[in-house]
């Protein structure tokens, strides 16, 4: 079995033709290239897995250069674990690629959403606002009652507020690879893809795949 997944980089949104001359609406993902670091085995670490990193970083810290010098002195500058359950296949240094995404494949897509700063109700939950009738020029925007004085006398956790928008985890599942640029190590995902135009993803084979 091949690696899950690999690291990547969002470069932008484009169309392209599929394979029926449909004009689609893609993402395209730079995918690694990216490098075996370390192997995690059942017998040393308990599971089967392999650690790859990504983007050359001349600036490492000597922590960070030592644990990568095994494998050929790389320096790398994010890293992350894939499952897989043939680790005995793949050497320390080895080089992966876009080629591990096959055209008309799903693949689940994550990374770190654009981050929107402190937002209101109204666009950070969809919250209607107060009325705009009888004089009331000012309650547009505004949340309205978060809770009864008496019962139960406070607010209760996870009430919808203003409050920091954006910035956290984020994963879109079953985005199909439409095409595949080989030579430029570029994958075109149908739809979007969370975070910035440049911002680190995680590209892996779609695990609960939609019917």
């Amino acid at each position: 079995m091949t690696i899950e997944g690999l690291l990547g980089r969002k470069l932008g949104t484009t169309q392209v033709f599929d394979e029926k001359g449909r004009l689609r609406g893609v993402t395209a993902v730079e995918v690694g290239p990216c490098f075996v670091t370390s192997l995690r085995t059942p017998e040393k670490n308990g599971y089967t897995a392999i650690q790859v990193g990504y983007r050359e970083d001349p600036r490492l810290n000597r922590p960070a250069a030592g644990h990568l010098k095994a494998a050929g002195n790389l320096k790398l500058r994010h890293l992350a674990e894939f499952r897989t359950s043939g680790a005995d296949s793949y050497a320390l240094g080895d080089r992966l690629g876009a080629g591990l995404f096959a055209v008309g494949g799903k693949v689940d897509v994550t990374a770190t959403s654009k981050g929107r700063g402190f937002q209101g109700g109204v666009r950070r939950h969809n919250f209607r606002g107060g009325p705009r009738t009888h004089g009331q020029s000012d309650r547009h925007r505004a949340p309205g009652s978060i809770g009864s004085g008496t019962t139960p006398g406070r607010v209760f956790k996870g009430t919808r507020m203003a409050g920091h928008m954006g910035a956290v985890r984020t994963t879109v599942r079953n985005l199909e690879v439409v095409s595949r640029n080989d030579e430029a190590g570029v994958i075109f995902v149908a739809g979007s893809v969370p975070g910035p135009t440049g911002g680190l993803v995680r590209i892996r084979t779609a695990r609960k795949v939609a019917k």
